[in-house]
């Protein structure tokens, strides 16, 4: 059995996710209201959900939360972290859940890990009852993040969003983009 490498998934160290310089550039609070802002939202599912630093601010707002994540050292972590919620290995491409499962689904520093990210939309979509959000680094050579080649231009994004079926929202945020996608059903 040949195991799949991923050249562009994270394979740091765990404690580097949850730095307190990386989550400040990620206005976590910011992105749980402009997440859930005008719909209603009592579940969703945290797609490479690493360390569980969205999934556990979520939660914070009477939200159940799922996550899934290849690498289940991170899933230990945010199981430790959030023992309430439930945590699977998984991947965006290949979603375990069934169509329409949860309110929001929600891919925080993903979609540039993936290996199709055509069909990884399209597998959010597909569980996604009302909403799915991106955040994405900038596209620009900067020292905290993915390097260059592995962050997604904004036209990319808003161009395979619109492919998947999702109507699309950009908000830039102090050091990140924030994609809102609405399904067009």
């Amino acid at each position: 059995m040949v195991k799949h490498t991923h050249k562009r998934r994270f394979s740091g160290e765990a404690d580097r996710l949850r730095h307190p310089e990386r989550v400040a550039l990620l206005e976590v609070e910011l992105v749980v209201e402009l997440s859930i802002e005008g719909i209603r939202v009592k579940n969703l599912l945290d797609v490479g959900t690493g360390t569980g630093i969205f999934a556990e601010a979520f939660a914070k707002h009477k939200i159940q939360v799922t996550g899934i994540d290849p690498n289940t050292e991170l899933l230990e972590i945010a199981r430790a972290i959030l023992p309430e919620a439930q945590f699977l290995k998984g991947i965006a491409e290949n979603i375990p859940f069934p169509d329409d499962s949860f309110d929001l689904v929600i891919l925080i520093h993903v979609l540039h890990e993936t290996d199709n990210m055509f069909k990884a939309l399209t597998e959010a979509k597909r569980v996604a009852r009302k909403r799915v959000i991106i955040l994405e680094w900038p596209y620009v050579d900067e020292e905290q993040g993915p390097p260059i080649d592995h962050r997604l231009k904004p036209e990319e994004i808003e161009m395979i969003a619109s492919n998947a079926g999702f109507q699309v929202e950009k908000f830039q945020l102090k050091h990140m983009d924030f994609y809102r996608l609405n399904p067009i059903r």
